[in-house]
């Protein structure tokens, strides 16, 4: 529903912990319904639950239960392995801690391994305080003085989780703005919407309805059109500030929107809000060089699931481009969907998608993975943008 906030603009906080540490009863506290399967038998949750919800005192969250990290066996190493995948995709821990068990050092340091590789703000909890005496509570209290120690009272125990969860994510900077900070309150900017057989029907993709809403919240005056109308838009228009198209049309865009003018993609837009334009474009530098290499290899990595059709960007339009404007025998891998495989050995250069069904976190950490061994990383819009010769012109009001 249009109403409702994509989960890529919510901030997502994930329960960790061990095996029956009342994770998923907490999960279940926070949303005021039975959504997570408890019981008192040892790995009830297997795969990782989701939940969007309202945070009162902050807004918008998508809240994930996972099994416990402690899992053993087969079936409980994937459980775990599952449990380590969200990492990639959260801005916020909360790691339950049994009161009633005897808590290691290497645990809680092996917690902190963990959501320190990705840069994950945590928080201990201590739950089940109603099954262990007053001295030993007051041993854990002076031992971790910053954990949160959880009433036993439902309504406080409640109160307790929203006011860590909120106090922490409220330290969090915010996403950039996607056109916020380009253009000022008052101007007047042209979105280019072509209608092809990608765009669902009587409806604007995410990626467009985004850039509208930023466009709204900055008080910035847009106008939405197809390439076909465009020439005539620029002429009943006076003083555009930005023209915002399509990277499948960049070069036809290019040629009809007067120098003065900038213009810019959705996608580079989106690599700039989700990502690192900069480490982008250093990514693009790297094409050149496939020219030459005997067995290029490029991974196409798509985040959101939709079926292809011949007009496909991913894996039609891009693999065309490189085979036909680099070189005809480079390999092209392709990967969909939320996580990005850690071992990218063989790998010359990633092209990303827009990243509109990712949060910034997630996107950072994707590109934190292919830092960590030295892969090249692109966007999309880039690429296009690159092989229409117009990548210097669209990246120039973002050097102002």
């Amino acid at each position: 529903m249009m109403q409702e906030t994509a989960n890529a603009n919510r901030k997502h906080v994930a329960f960790f912990g061990k095996r029956n540490a009342g994770k998923s009863s907490l999960f279940n506290l926070l949303l005021g319904e039975d959504y997570s399967l408890v019981s008192s038998h040892l790995g009830t949750t297997t795969d990782p639950v989701y939940k969007a919800m309202e945070l009162v005192g902050y807004g918008p969250i998508r809240l994930i239960d996972t099994a416990g990290l402690d899992d053993i066996g087969e079936l409980g190493e994937l459980r775990v392995k599952k449990s380590k995948e969200v990492l990639r995709k959260i801005d916020m821990a909360i790691y339950v801690l049994d009161a009633s068990q005897e808590i290691t050092v290497e645990e809680r340091e092996e917690a902190k391994k963990l959501f320190q590789r990705f840069h994950i703000p945590y928080v201990f909890v201590w739950n089940k305080r109603d099954m262990i005496g007053e001295i030993l509570e007051a041993e854990w209290k002076s031992k971790y003085p910053n954990d949160v120690y959880l009433q036993i009272n439902p309504i406080e125990k409640k109160r307790q989780l929203v006011d860590c969860i909120v106090k922490q994510l409220e330290l969090e900077e915010e996403d950039p703005s996607l056109i916020g900070d380009l253009v000022h309150y008052g101007d007047s900017v042209i979105l280019v919407v072509p209608i092809d057989s990608e765009a669902p029907k009587g409806r604007l993709i995410l990626p467009q309805v985004q850039i509208l809403r930023d466009c709204l919240d900055h008080g910035i005056k847009s106008y939405v059109v197809r390439d076909t109308e465009l020439e005539k838009a620029l002429e009943d228009l006076k003083d555009v500030k930005l023209v915002i198209t399509d990277s499948q049309i960049f070069h036809r865009i290019a040629d009809m929107v007067p120098l003065e003018i900038p213009l810019i993609s959705f996608s580079i837009l989106f690599a700039r809000q989700k990502g690192e334009l900069q480490e982008f474009l250093e990514g693009i530098q790297v094409l050149e060089s496939l020219k030459e290499k005997e067995k290029a290899k490029v991974l196409i990595v798509e985040s959101c699931s939709h079926t292809q059709s011949h007009e496909d960007i991913g894996t039609v339009k891009i693999p065309n481009l490189l085979r036909k404007k680099l070189n005809s025998k480079i390999e092209i891998v392709f990967q969909q969907g939320r996580n990005l495989e850690e071992d990218l050995r063989g790998i010359d250069l990633i092209i990303h998608c827009g990243s509109c069904m990712l949060t910034r976190k997630q996107m950072l950490n994707r590109i934190q993975i292919a830092k960590e061994q030295q892969i090249p990383i692109t966007n999309y819009g880039i690429v296009l943008a690159y092989f229409s010769g117009v990548l210097e012109r669209s990246i120039k009001i973002l050097k102002k």
